[in-house]
């Protein structure tokens, strides 16, 4: 992994408008920044997002946010790679992929790491609007 990106862009549960205990493990080691977007799309896998890169007109909306104790980014992230199923077995495929993405943020660009869906996405519905958060408020969940 490349080194010196202390920044995480988040799109999916881990955001703190989904109000899942996990945000409680986010919210003490980082601190946020702000709302930013990632050209890319959303898609409903049912418990969570799948986000794919893509080269359209597109856009993930997310938080950005920046670790507290830089000293501590690689254990934070290498939890964080568990959650998201990185940590596979030999020969496994993991759930995710973590890469440094260029976030739209404040009039500029950021770079950051994100977790893109590492498997195929076949009938799942898309998320239209980028926003899994709104998507979630609008569905009553």
């Amino acid at each position: 992994m490349q080194q010196n990106i202390y920044r995480l862009f988040l799109y999916g549960t881990l955001r703190s408008g989904c109000h899942l205990p996990v945000y409680s493990y986010i919210s003490r080691y980082f601190v946020f920044d702000g709302v930013g977007a990632v050209p890319g799309q959303l898609f409903d896998m049912g418990d969570y997002p799948a986000a794919i890169p893509c080269t359209e007109d597109c856009l993930i909306t997310g938080e950005l946010y920046h670790i507290a104790q830089q000293e501590e980014f690689d254990y934070v992230m290498e939890q964080l790679d568990d959650y998201e199923g990185l940590l596979v077995e030999p020969g496994g495929i993991p759930l995710f992929r973590r890469e440094p993405v260029n976030v739209l943020f404040k009039n500029s660009t950021v770079i950051s790491w994100m977790y893109w869906y590492n498997r195929e996405i076949t009938n799942q519905p898309r998320i239209e609007s980028g926003d899994y958060v709104a998507y979630k408020m609008g569905m009553g969940k």
